[in-house]
Protein backbone atom coordinates (compact mmCIF):
# COMPACT_ATOMS: atom_id res chain seq x y z
CA UNK A 1 0.00 0.00 0.00
CA UNK A 2 1.10 3.96 -0.59
CA UNK A 3 2.29 5.60 2.01
CA UNK A 4 1.13 8.79 2.69
CA UNK A 5 3.79 11.05 1.40
CA UNK A 6 5.56 8.60 -1.29
CA UNK A 7 7.83 10.48 -3.93
CA UNK A 8 7.79 13.61 -1.72
CA UNK A 9 11.37 15.52 0.13
CA UNK A 10 10.70 15.94 3.55
CA UNK A 11 13.35 18.45 5.15
CA UNK A 12 13.09 18.52 9.52
CA UNK A 13 14.86 20.28 11.77
CA UNK A 14 16.11 19.56 15.44
CA UNK A 15 15.51 15.71 13.86
CA UNK A 16 18.66 14.38 16.42
CA UNK A 17 16.91 13.31 18.81
CA UNK A 18 13.02 13.15 20.39
CA UNK A 19 10.08 14.40 18.43
CA UNK A 20 12.34 14.84 15.39
CA UNK A 21 13.80 11.52 14.87
CA UNK A 22 10.14 9.84 15.25
CA UNK A 23 9.24 12.36 12.69
CA UNK A 24 12.14 11.59 10.54
CA UNK A 25 11.46 7.75 10.69
CA UNK A 26 7.35 8.19 10.28
CA UNK A 27 8.03 10.39 7.69
CA UNK A 28 10.43 7.77 5.51
CA UNK A 29 7.69 4.93 6.54
CA UNK A 30 5.61 7.00 4.84
CA UNK A 31 7.37 7.25 1.62
CA UNK A 32 9.44 10.41 1.89
CA UNK A 33 12.98 11.26 1.65
CA UNK A 34 14.28 12.77 4.20
CA UNK A 35 16.87 15.46 5.08
CA UNK A 36 17.52 14.89 9.04
CA UNK A 37 18.85 18.80 10.33
CA UNK A 38 20.45 19.52 13.74
CA UNK A 39 23.22 21.25 15.68
CA UNK A 40 24.00 18.31 16.46
CA UNK A 41 25.95 16.11 14.60
CA UNK A 42 25.74 12.28 16.38
CA UNK A 43 22.64 12.63 16.60
CA UNK A 44 21.60 13.83 13.17
CA UNK A 45 24.08 11.00 12.08
CA UNK A 46 22.24 8.26 14.59
CA UNK A 47 19.10 9.53 12.94
CA UNK A 48 19.84 8.88 9.43
CA UNK A 49 21.64 5.20 10.06
CA UNK A 50 18.16 4.35 11.88
CA UNK A 51 16.09 5.62 8.79
CA UNK A 52 18.05 3.96 6.60
CA UNK A 53 18.30 0.90 8.51
CA UNK A 54 14.48 0.72 8.80
CA UNK A 55 14.52 1.13 4.63
CA UNK A 56 14.20 4.79 4.18
CA UNK A 57 15.87 7.35 2.37
CA UNK A 58 18.05 10.43 4.30
CA UNK A 59 20.42 12.47 4.66
CA UNK A 60 22.23 14.92 7.44
CA UNK A 61 22.79 18.53 7.42
CA UNK A 62 24.24 20.07 10.25
CA UNK A 63 22.11 23.53 11.18
CA UNK A 64 22.32 26.18 13.89
CA UNK A 65 18.49 27.32 12.59
CA UNK A 66 19.38 30.67 14.92
CA UNK A 67 21.84 31.78 12.11
CA UNK A 68 19.97 33.04 8.64
CA UNK A 69 23.47 32.18 6.36
CA UNK A 70 23.02 28.28 7.66
CA UNK A 71 19.48 28.16 7.36
CA UNK A 72 19.28 29.56 3.80
CA UNK A 73 22.42 27.00 2.67
CA UNK A 74 20.52 24.51 4.40
CA UNK A 75 17.91 24.84 2.85
CA UNK A 76 19.54 24.94 -0.76
CA UNK A 77 21.39 22.08 0.35
CA UNK A 78 17.71 20.37 0.20
CA UNK A 79 16.56 21.32 -3.39
CA UNK A 80 20.42 20.66 -4.25
CA UNK A 81 19.88 17.10 -3.30
CA UNK A 82 16.54 16.57 -3.93
CA UNK A 83 15.16 19.20 -6.51
CA UNK A 84 12.27 20.28 -4.19
CA UNK A 85 11.07 20.14 -0.76
CA UNK A 86 7.63 19.62 -0.51
CA UNK A 87 7.33 18.96 3.19
CA UNK A 88 9.06 21.32 6.49
CA UNK A 89 8.87 20.40 9.92
CA UNK A 90 10.34 23.03 11.72
CA UNK A 91 10.82 21.60 15.09
CA UNK A 92 14.40 22.51 16.17
CA UNK A 93 13.86 23.82 19.84
CA UNK A 94 15.38 24.71 23.64
CA UNK A 95 13.77 25.01 26.98
CA UNK A 96 15.18 27.68 28.43
CA UNK A 97 15.80 27.92 31.97
CA UNK A 98 13.28 27.48 34.78
CA UNK A 99 12.72 31.02 36.57
CA UNK A 100 9.92 33.66 37.47
CA UNK A 101 10.06 36.26 35.20
CA UNK A 102 12.23 39.15 36.88
CA UNK A 103 14.66 36.33 37.86
CA UNK A 104 14.93 35.06 33.93
CA UNK A 105 18.43 35.89 32.71
CA UNK A 106 18.41 38.28 29.56
CA UNK A 107 21.36 36.07 27.87
CA UNK A 108 18.94 32.79 28.15
CA UNK A 109 15.66 34.53 27.14
CA UNK A 110 17.82 36.32 24.37
CA UNK A 111 18.52 32.48 23.05
CA UNK A 112 15.58 30.45 23.68
CA UNK A 113 13.79 33.51 21.25
CA UNK A 114 16.63 33.06 18.96
CA UNK A 115 16.10 29.24 18.53
CA UNK A 116 12.05 28.68 19.13
CA UNK A 117 10.49 31.67 16.91
CA UNK A 118 13.16 33.25 14.95
CA UNK A 119 14.77 29.98 14.23
CA UNK A 120 11.20 28.82 12.57
CA UNK A 121 10.77 32.50 10.94
CA UNK A 122 14.16 31.75 9.11
CA UNK A 123 13.28 28.21 8.20
CA UNK A 124 10.07 29.65 7.13
CA UNK A 125 11.83 32.43 5.38
CA UNK A 126 14.04 30.24 3.09
CA UNK A 127 11.86 27.60 2.83
CA UNK A 128 8.72 29.66 0.66
CA UNK A 129 10.60 30.59 -1.96
CA UNK A 130 10.94 27.01 -3.18
CA UNK A 131 7.00 25.86 -2.51
CA UNK A 132 5.90 29.20 -4.17
CA UNK A 133 8.34 27.95 -7.55
CA UNK A 134 7.02 24.59 -7.54
CA UNK A 135 3.27 25.73 -6.71
CA UNK A 136 2.95 24.25 -3.28
CA UNK A 137 4.00 22.79 -0.08
CA UNK A 138 3.17 21.69 3.22
CA UNK A 139 4.67 23.37 6.57
CA UNK A 140 4.88 22.27 10.36
CA UNK A 141 6.06 24.27 13.35
CA UNK A 142 6.66 22.82 16.23
CA UNK A 143 4.53 25.09 19.06
CA UNK A 144 3.53 23.81 22.34
CA UNK A 145 0.72 23.46 24.69
CA UNK A 146 2.88 26.48 26.28
CA UNK A 147 1.87 28.10 23.21
CA UNK A 148 -1.55 28.00 24.54
CA UNK A 149 -1.50 28.93 27.89
CA UNK A 150 0.67 30.34 30.16
CA UNK A 151 3.36 27.84 32.21
CA UNK A 152 5.03 29.62 35.80
CA UNK A 153 8.65 29.61 35.31
CA UNK A 154 9.11 29.73 32.01
CA UNK A 155 8.37 33.05 30.32
CA UNK A 156 11.05 32.57 27.49
CA UNK A 157 9.64 29.14 26.50
CA UNK A 158 6.06 30.30 26.81
CA UNK A 159 6.81 33.64 24.53
CA UNK A 160 8.20 31.78 22.11
CA UNK A 161 6.07 29.24 21.38
CA UNK A 162 3.11 31.61 21.89
CA UNK A 163 4.87 33.41 18.48
CA UNK A 164 5.29 30.27 16.93
CA UNK A 165 1.76 29.91 16.76
CA UNK A 166 1.29 33.55 15.68
CA UNK A 167 3.58 32.93 12.79
CA UNK A 168 1.85 30.04 11.56
CA UNK A 169 -1.49 31.85 11.48
CA UNK A 170 0.14 34.65 9.81
CA UNK A 171 1.82 32.94 7.40
CA UNK A 172 -0.83 30.09 6.71
CA UNK A 173 -3.15 33.53 5.68
CA UNK A 174 -0.51 34.90 3.36
CA UNK A 175 0.11 31.93 1.40
CA UNK A 176 -3.49 29.52 1.15
CA UNK A 177 -4.10 30.72 -1.97
CA UNK A 178 -0.08 29.70 -2.92
CA UNK A 179 -1.10 26.27 -2.43
CA UNK A 180 1.47 26.50 0.88
CA UNK A 181 -0.67 25.25 4.00
CA UNK A 182 1.44 26.01 7.32
CA UNK A 183 -0.07 24.95 10.63
CA UNK A 184 1.44 24.08 13.89
CA UNK A 185 1.41 21.39 15.98
CA UNK A 186 1.24 21.86 20.13
CA UNK A 187 2.84 18.85 22.16
CA UNK A 188 1.93 17.70 25.45
CA UNK A 189 4.07 16.40 28.16
CA UNK A 190 6.15 14.12 26.00
CA UNK A 191 8.75 11.47 26.51
CA UNK A 192 11.90 13.67 24.57
CA UNK A 193 15.38 14.82 26.47
CA UNK A 194 14.02 17.81 26.70
CA UNK A 195 11.76 16.72 29.26
CA UNK A 196 13.64 14.65 31.16
CA UNK A 197 15.89 17.50 31.62
CA UNK A 198 13.19 20.07 32.87
CA UNK A 199 12.42 17.01 34.83
CA UNK A 200 15.45 15.16 36.05
CA UNK A 201 16.68 17.56 39.53
CA UNK A 202 12.98 17.68 40.52
CA UNK A 203 11.12 14.65 40.02
CA UNK A 204 8.24 15.95 42.48
CA UNK A 205 7.96 18.06 39.39
CA UNK A 206 7.66 15.20 36.62
CA UNK A 207 4.88 13.50 39.04
CA UNK A 208 2.63 16.48 39.06
CA UNK A 209 2.79 17.06 35.55
CA UNK A 210 2.02 13.45 34.99
CA UNK A 211 -0.80 13.95 37.62
CA UNK A 212 -2.15 17.12 35.41
CA UNK A 213 -2.65 15.09 32.46
CA UNK A 214 -6.17 13.90 31.92
CA UNK A 215 -5.24 10.44 30.53
CA UNK A 216 -2.73 10.05 32.96
CA UNK A 217 0.68 9.36 31.13
CA UNK A 218 3.07 11.44 29.20
CA UNK A 219 2.75 11.33 25.39
CA UNK A 220 5.55 9.71 22.95
CA UNK A 221 7.15 11.09 20.31
CA UNK A 222 5.83 8.48 17.66
CA UNK A 223 2.77 10.02 18.66
CA UNK A 224 3.75 13.93 17.69
CA UNK A 225 5.25 12.28 15.03
CA UNK A 226 1.86 10.91 13.67
CA UNK A 227 0.07 14.18 13.62
CA UNK A 228 2.76 16.14 11.98
CA UNK A 229 2.63 13.41 8.90
CA UNK A 230 -1.14 14.14 8.94
CA UNK A 231 -0.92 17.59 8.55
CA UNK A 232 2.05 17.13 6.14
CA UNK A 233 -0.25 14.85 3.82
CA UNK A 234 -2.96 15.49 1.32
CA UNK A 235 -5.23 14.23 3.56
CA UNK A 236 -4.75 17.40 5.10
CA UNK A 237 -5.79 19.46 2.37
CA UNK A 238 -8.37 21.84 3.92
CA UNK A 239 -5.92 22.50 6.87
CA UNK A 240 -3.90 25.29 7.04
CA UNK A 241 -3.12 28.40 10.28
CA UNK A 242 -4.15 24.95 12.79
CA UNK A 243 -2.60 24.95 16.07
CA UNK A 244 -2.95 21.34 16.77
CA UNK A 245 -2.78 20.46 20.49
CA UNK A 246 -1.26 17.01 21.06
CA UNK A 247 -1.51 16.92 24.53
CA UNK A 248 -3.80 14.15 26.19
CA UNK A 249 -6.31 16.74 26.86
CA UNK A 250 -4.39 19.25 28.70
CA UNK A 251 -5.70 22.42 27.30
CA UNK A 252 -8.62 21.24 27.27
CA UNK A 253 -8.83 21.82 31.62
Amino acid sequence: MAGQLDGKVALITGAGSGIGRASALAFAREGAKVAVADIVVEGGEETVRMVKEAGGEAFFIKVDVSNAAEVEAMVNTVVDTYGRIDCAYNNAGIEGRLASTDEYPEDVFDKVIDINLTGVWLCMKYELPHMLKQGGGAIVNTASGAGLIGVAGMSAYVASKHGVVGLTKTAALEYAKSGIRVNSVCPGLIQTPMVERITADQPQLGEALVAAEPVGRTGKPEEIAESVVWLSSDAASFVTGHAMSVDGGFVAQ
